[in-house]
């Protein structure tokens, strides 16, 4: 692949700009919600059960999670990205969560920078996820692809949507042909599962249609009402971009009706975008997440206060998530899945959708 000399400066300097504005700007949705909060679990006064005898742990990518949860891919290609995900893979590691890197992107480029993505040292049992972007992905030969899995030793290889957000960007794709030929060739010629996720914008019935009749098995729904890196670029943009991306900021499906849509499809599914707590957790398994996936929270504890500091956001994600299994009589994840629930009208609006 040829690319202009200064390319990995460039590169490097987005991800240190996207590390800086994530840690300390106002990065999340302005109106749009994720709508979790239109769906409300049934309480059960007797719920027969003892805190002790929830049961939290799960499968996935072939490995065993004690809890439903994935610390979700921001960062990588920088000193302090590697610093960064080191910390968060090692409580990956520690807790028995799943964990995932930012965009590889950079390792296409600069094999130096491979190192800042390698977490196995630290995360020799964990789920790990790579990542790489559609459009890269169609001009990577299977060779490259099957590199970086093989480099940091990827369970399940991330491969994100990004269109709002590359529109956005300054020099970021403006032709996102050829992306889905890509993912069809990865799901039936890589050696990991593919796992397709959105980037705050949510999957649609169209896409997650297109998706799986291209092989794919995963989906990580990535909707509205967390971080928007629309956001985050137009903060970063200037001129008419900057405009464009003030009116669309916010742009996107809902997580909650995302979640709704891939159910349909019988994907396996992580629910994320904007989630904020255990409760968001056992709403998103409600509505049919496999495990629920976060990133900005655990991002900033570990900017903040490192290692400590995420695993006490983990246990109040994960304390709080047990709570709330208990007043469903939820014993496993299973039964939380199957528990009564109640959706407002905003959210059954987005439900009546079909294609």
């Amino acid at each position: 692949m040829s690319h202009h000399p200064n390319d990995s400066d460039i590169l490097e300097q987005r991800k240190a700009d996207h590390l800086a504005l994530c840690g300390e700007g106002s990065v999340e949705s302005k109106e749009a919600k994720t709508l979790l909060g239109d769906v409300r679990l049934l309480h059960v006064s007797l719920p027969e059960l003892s805190v002790d005898e929830i049961e939290m742990s799960t499968t996935f990518a072939g490995k065993k999670l004690q809890a439903p949860l994935m610390i979700t891919g921001m960062t990588g290609g920088t000193p302090r990205a590697h610093e960064i995900n080191h910390i968060l893979a090692s409580v990956a590691e520690s807790q028995g969560l799943a964990f995932g890197v930012g965009s590889q992107r950079a390792m296409l480029r600069d094999r130096s920078v491979a190192p800042t993505f390698q977490v196995r040292d630290v995360a020799p049992t964990a789920v790990i996820c790579g990542n790489i972007g559609a459009i890269q992905a169609a001009e990577c030969s299977n060779q490259e692809l099957n590199d970086i899995i093989g480099i940091i030793d990827a369970d399940i290889l991330c491969v994100h949507l990004n269109p709002a957000q590359e529109l956005i960007q300054a020099n970021g794709d403006r032709d996102f042909r050829g992306a889905l030929n890509a993912i069809q060739r990865m799901c039936s010629e890589l050696s990991v599962p593919i796992m397709v996720k959105e980037t705050g914008c949510g999957l649609g019935l169209q896409t997650l249609s297109l998706l799986k009749n291209a092989g794919v098995t995963h989906v990580d729904v990535s909707g509205v009402g967390g971080t928007t890196w629309v956001g985050v670029e137009t903060l970063r943009s200037f001129g008419i971009t900057h405009d464009i991306g003030q009116v669309l900021w916010d742009w996107g499906i809902p997580t909650a009706a995302s979640i709704l849509y891939a159910k349909r499809f019988d994907f396996q599914i992580v629910g994320s975008g904007g989630i904020r707590s255990g409760l968001d957790m056992a709403r998103a398994i409600a509505l049919g997440a496999k495990i629920v996936g976060a990133a900005l929270p655990f991002l900033r504890a570990a900017m903040i206060g490192g290692s400590r500091r995420v695993e006490m956001l983990v246990n109040r994600y994960i304390e709080t998530l047990r709570a709330v299994m208990l007043l469903t009589g939820s014993k496993t994840l299973g039964d939380l899945q199957k528990t009564s629930r109640v959706i407002g009208p905003e959210l059954q609006n987005w439900a009546n959708v079909t294609i």
